[in-house]
């Protein structure tokens, strides 16, 4: 499995969200169950901003090559080893002279070891 090993800006956005099943009663009684395993959803939004062009290739094609597909090991800030994760989505913007900057979100995804 590839690792990304390209620093993101300070920037960062982490969004997390346990994965809950729930019912609901009459007169607002309500009962929650955690659900699954791995049930806390994780997600980082990077930005990667006013790289030079041959940096800005290098993620992007990394990027395209696992084309939301095959999942890549990256370490958030605040771990200390990697895990696994996959990205959906990205955007890339030209900004100035052959620089720019790539904004992608990071899921954190559980699957079997192969």
């Amino acid at each position: 499995m590839e690792t990304f090993s390209y620093t993101a800006d300070f920037l960062a956005s982490k969004k997390s969200k346990p994965v809950v099943s729930q019912i609901k009663y009459g007169d607002g009684y309500e009962q929650r169950q955690a659900f699954g395993i791995n049930n806390l959803s994780k997600s980082w939004t990077l930005t990667f901003a006013q790289r030079e062009s041959a940096e800005g290739d290098a993620i992007e094609a990394f990027l395209e090559a696992r084309n939301a597909v095959e999942s890549f090991l990256w370490t958030d800030p605040f771990e200390s080893t990697a895990e696994v994760w996959i990205c959906r989505e990205w955007d890339r913007v030209l900004e100035k002279s052959l620089r720019s900057t790539i904004t992608c979100v990071f899921e954190r995804v559980y699957e079997p070891s192969v």
